[in-house]
């Protein structure tokens, strides 16, 4: 058991007194590692609120610089970061919001050759990419890894997560199987997304993650969330494991990573 400060023990009550957390649940927080690959619209909020909640160590992940037109969303950036990379800057706000977490930052792309021995070292993985050929790839290898993964996608005005706990659950390829033909798809660059959409799907994967830690509540385990914040309506989706899925199935093809055609977000404009 971890012997908290004086400081920890006020920084952390309100979790503390939770009875479905209390002083254990805070302990197991302050020992888990999650790993954010993305520090964009749903990376930023997550990286904050896991920070902030005292994961005890957290990886982010991301080769991409700030841009202007990243802050619209991405709160975890600020006007003077532009032209730095994201996980420096990121990195940054997560250290001050709270000197006890250990960041750990790699400026890369994470692809079929180097994604695994990333993974490996940490306890979740939140998945907060916005292309097809990211998200099949962190699914698979999170399937291959046995890592429990929080998948989640925005466009416009919406947003859709579900958590995947391999061998267990529903994976990402057991509902979409394989990305869409490259254009059928608008990226967000392209469609658009409401900056809060992201702010609002990223803290569900970070309640996620601190859910997994604690062992408290129920994960999105065979249920994809939508929500659709025009009409602020929110649904539940019950999925079920496929037994053809080729990466999480009873025969899988897909034993070794491979790259996909890059492409960008992933839900289509709901029909009215």
């Amino acid at each position: 058991m971890i012997d908290f400060t004086e400081e920890q023990l006020e920084r952390y009550s309100r979790h503390i007194l939770l009875k479905k957390v209390g002083v254990e649940g805070q302990a197991r927080i302050m020992e888990s590692k999650v790993l954010v690959i993305g520090a964009g619209g749903l990376g930023a909020p997550a990286a904050l609120y896991l920070a902030a909640a005292g994961i005890g160590t957290i990886a982010i992940a991301d080769a991409d610089n700030v841009d202007l037109s990243n802050l619209q969303r991405q709160v975890i950036h600020f006007t003077g970061d532009i032209g730095r990379p994201k996980v420096e800057s990121a990195a940054e706000k997560m250290r001050a919001i709270n000197p006890d977490v250990k960041v750990i930052t790699h400026h890369e792309f994470l692809l079929s050759d180097n994604i695994r021995p990333i993974i490996r070292d940490y306890d979740f993985v939140i998945d907060g990419t916005d292309n097809f050929a990211a998200k099949f790839l962190i699914n698979d290898a999170c399937v291959l890894e046995g890592k429990p993964l929080s998948h989640g996608g925005i466009l416009r005005f919406t947003g859709q997560t579900m958590t995947i706990m391999p061998g267990e659950s529903a994976c990402y390829r057991c509902v979409f199987n394989a990305p869409p033909p490259r254009g059928a798809v608008p990226t967000c660059s392209q469609a658009g997304v409401l900056g809060a959409i992201a702010g609002m799907l990223g803290t569900i994967q970070a309640a996620e993650a601190l859910k997994f830690a604690t062992n408290t509540g129920t994960l999105l385990l065979n249920s994809l969330l939508t929500f659709e914040a025009e009409e602020m309506d929110f649904r539940k989706t019950a999925l079920k494991k496929r037994a053809s899925c080729p990466v999480c199935g009873e025969n899988p093809s897909i034993t070794e990573l491979h790259d996909e055609e890059q492409a960008a977000c992933d839900l289509k404009e709901k029909k009215r």
